[in-house]
């Protein structure tokens, strides 16, 4: 316990929550504790934010800034030398901060901590952001699991329970720092271009938006979900990995309410749902153990393959002008709402690694800058999935035809029809390869194809094979 003259610092990272935020909560031991948030541009290098998860930022700040009565202190730039500049003006007892485990801000932390503790202030560090920590999941050899299955059920549920959610926590104890004069404005995080001015009618960012979705999805979305899942108009998404990826709710939370459900819904679905969060989980635990993945291939005999650089593929794709119309609506998604449906992810990823040839590490970026969910672990591993570069990969032969995919699981056309709307009155034999459509057909729906809608970029065919004869050649 502090005395009335300590001060401490509430170092504000990924935990933009009150409810099970463990920093916030241990701070709250202490008197006279300043909230910060830094906006560190500097250790991230090309992991900086991108478009999307910045406007999420900083409406979610807000709200939270809101509830420490703007009590929050706002700087930009090296957080070392933040620190310094804090430790010369505050005699400071502490800091707290819950951890990242991007590989850049672990080599971060570690310097601040030490240069904090040669300075006889006391560090606390906590675990607020995962169920299990990757430090302690290990096979029976001490060495780091590399395929999902063994370690979720060998590894974490082996291991140990997820811990039980705390209390919210008591916000009496924080303090403002009359001296900082920087706002949420002054980040400078919003984007000139207001691209993403559709945002606010998809998303409610925040801790309260986050337990509202939650409660949505357990009461209509979780029946079914394991089957439903793969149909990205049915209910069965959570929607909640921003809220997960920016910390408004803790992964504890959403577990043990799900728990809840295993009786009133199949065990299955909470079972399925439950191991997605594992997932997530086993994301962080692959860029932990391997943190080369953001730039290299896990599997690095993929490190020969012949990739395409077509760059104007790149850019259709990337707009949504691929000529493929579950492709196309999925990249309009994006655009529009900052989201894609897990399904759709997966074919828009595998139409740009095995059908146009281009590296994953080109569509990473893009989703880097379009997800307002974009995750340094979860985009890292779920590209080399796709692309089978990766842990527990799609093997590369496992190629997804857009085509059978729509039919499959958009079988009334309404994902299609919502996104690319130019094909809302084509006959539902063709809407999803449209090019197969007569003349009269296509001008009966108003359709033009080269004009109003493109002709398709590739043919899946030829493509196909060019990626088999790439990959035999390994």
């Amino acid at each position: 316990m502090s005395t009335n003259n300590d001060i401490s610092i509430y170092w504000i990272r990924n935990d933009l929550r009150i409810s099970d935020n463990l920093a916030l909560l241990k701070s709250s031991e202490f008197n006279n504790v300043i909230p910060i948030f830094i906006l560190d541009n500097v250790n991230s290098e090309e992991n900086n934010l991108g478009g999307a998860s910045r406007w999420w930022l900083h409406n979610s700040l807000k709200k939270l800034n809101s509830k420490f009565d703007n009590k929050i202190s706002f700087y930009k730039g090296d957080p070392i030398q933040i620190f310094k500049d804090i430790e010369k003006k505050l005699e400071l007892n502490a800091v707290f901060w819950n951890r990242s485990y991007e590989p850049w801000s672990i080599e971060r932390d570690k310097k601040i901590k030490k240069y904090l503790t040669d300075k006889n202030i006391k560090v606390y560090s906590y675990n607020s952001s995962l169920l299990w920590e990757p430090t302690e999941i290990l096979k029976s050899d001490k060495t780091p699991y590399k395929v999902f299955t063994p370690f979720y059920r060998k590894g974490c549920l082996v291991h140990s329970e997820p811990r039980l959610p705390r209390e919210n926590a008591n916000l009496n104890h924080l303090i403002k720092d009359e001296n900082n004069i920087m706002t949420i404005n002054s980040l400078g995080l919003l984007d000139k271009f207001n691209w993403y001015e559709n945002f606010d009618n998809h998303w409610n960012v925040g801790e309260e938006g986050a337990l509202e979705k939650l409660q949505i999805f357990l009461s209509d979305g979780l029946d079914g979900y394991k089957n439903g899942r793969n149909f990205p108009m049915k209910q069965n998404v959570s929607q909640l990995s921003p809220h997960l990826h920016f910390g408004e709710i803790s992964p504890n939370k959403v577990w043990y309410e799900s728990n809840k459900y295993k009786k009133i819904y199949s065990e299955k679905d909470v079972s399925h749902f439950q191991s997605e969060l594992a997932w997530r989980e086993f994301s962080y635990y692959l860029l932990f153990h391997f943190p080369h993945i953001i730039n290299e291939n896990l599997q690095s005999k993929f490190d020969n393959f012949e990739w395409d650089n077509n760059l104007q593929n790149l850019e259709r794709w990337k707009k949504g002008e691929t000529g493929y119309p579950i492709i196309d609506a999925g990249m309009r998604e994006l655009w529009n709402t900052g989201y894609m449906h897990n399904r759709v992810r997966m074919i828009v990823g595998s139409f740009l690694v095995k059908n146009l040839l281009l590296h994953w590490k080109s569509g990473e970026r893009w989703f880097w800058d379009c997800l307002v969910d974009a995750d340094l672990a979860s985009n890292t591993a779920s590209w080399q999935w796709v692309a089978g570069t990766g842990a527990d990969a799609a093997p590369y032969f496992r190629i997804f035809n857009p085509v059978t995919q729509g039919v499959k699981f958009d079988p009334q056309g309404e994902y299609i029809k919502k996104y690319v709307p130019e094909l809302k009155d084509l006959d539902i034999k063709y809407l999803y390869s449209p090019w197969e459509a007569s003349t009269q057909e296509l001008e009966k729906a108003n359709i033009f194809l080269g004009k109003n809608y493109p002709h398709p970029i590739i043919d899946l065919k030829d493509s196909r094979n060019k990626a088999l004869e790439n990959f035999s050649n390994l």
